[in-house]
């Protein structure tokens, strides 16, 4: 039950995310400071009674509270397509797919596709073309391209060494949006 010993610490970080003090978080669930205090520091038992409205004004459910974290290994096996190495770095489930690709050098480039998404890719090793629609692109290490997938295209590793790159794909052709 290691889940409902972290019920305190959890309700701290909810609560301090807010940017609230003990006392605003109190108030706006109708019970006491020292009430508060003593489930945070687990000096008191949580019970459903004190929890609902709590989670109601953090805007979070009780499952935030007390549920297990999960194991955060992303446990997919590597594939082989079209002579490519595809190492999956997200769950299957993931809204956006991210892949270590190992593109194998060619001496022409592939055949280019045509499908729903958006991409964006990093080169960590080797040189990549990228043929998108009438254009062919060389990429070196530490470049990145990002494109709309519905573009004629494709990758391949260009010279006598295979290539690696950090892929990004969004089915749904949303584009990647990074803030920092």
């Amino acid at each position: 039950m290691a889940g409902v010993d972290q019920v305190g610490a959890r309700l701290r970080a909810a609560r301090q995310a807010k940017g609230w003090t003990l006392d605003d978080l109190a108030a706006r669930a109708s019970m006491s400071a020292s009430t508060l205090s003593r489930l945070e520091s687990g000096k008191r038992q949580a019970n459903l009674e004190l929890l609902v409205p709590l989670t109601r004004m953090l805007g979070i459910r009780i499952d935030d509270l007390v549920a297990e974290p999960a194991d955060p290994r992303v446990r997919r096996p590597s594939t082989t397509r079209h002579g490519y190495v595809v190492a999956p770095l997200t769950r299957e489930d993931s809204p956006v797919q991210t892949y270590k690709v190992t593109f194998p050098p060619l001496a022409e480039a592939p055949t280019l596709r045509v499908h729903e998404g958006f991409e964006w890719f990093y080169v960590l090793s080797g040189r990549v073309r990228l043929v998108l629609g009438e254009s062919e692109l060389v990429l070196e290490r530490g470049e990145a391209a990002e494109f709309d997938t519905r573009t004629p295209h494709s990758i391949s590793a260009l010279g006598d060494a295979p290539a690696e790159v950090v892929s990004i794909f969004s089915p749904d052709g949303h584009r990647l949006h990074t803030r920092t």
